[in-house]
């Protein structure tokens, strides 16, 4: 990667659905290159997906918290983790080092419906522990790191 991939990447950051050409004239670049560049980020997988990022209030999902878990014992780690791929507000789950195992960020409706996904959690074969942490304001949230190039241009 040089700095003018570092500079797509960073358009596309901005706005995934934006044109090659419209890139390119921020860049600098033919339209051909930056469409050559985009693809060859693609095919190394450093792009890994395209996304739409919704507003969870609008969605009805008013309530947001991040839930630690502890487990009895890694061997129920598996068993929990296809559990929590079947909940679609579980958004994210993170395996941890330290006193928890996981960190979930879940998104719902109501507290009487985070209940119901913390009854669900907590009834998982070797859940030992949950501790949750409401979350009053999202202050930050990129959803993906942008390294700074390495090289000047």
């Amino acid at each position: 990667m040089d700095h003018l991939d570092y500079q797509i990447l960073t358009q596309l950051r901005e706005n995934a659905r934006q044109s090659a050409s419209d890139i390119s004239k921020t860049i600098h670049l033919s339209v051909s290159t930056v469409i050559d560049r985009i693809r060859k980020l693609e095919r190394s997988g450093l792009i890994s997906s395209y996304t739409v990022i919704t507003n969870d209030s609008k969605l009805g999902n008013d309530i947001t918290v991040l839930m630690e878990v502890s487990m009895e014992h890694p061997r129920y780690n598996e068993d929990f983790i296809r559990t929590i791929h079947e909940n679609p507000n579980i958004i994210a789950c993170y395996y941890l080092t330290g006193e928890f195992d996981f960190l979930l960020k879940i998104c719902c409706r109501s507290s009487e419906h985070l209940e119901q996904i913390h009854n669900s959690i907590k009834d998982c074969p070797g859940v030992r522990l949950t501790r949750t942490h409401y979350v009053l304001r999202t202050v930050k949230n990129i959803f993906s790191s942008s390294p700074e190039p390495t090289e000047n241009p």
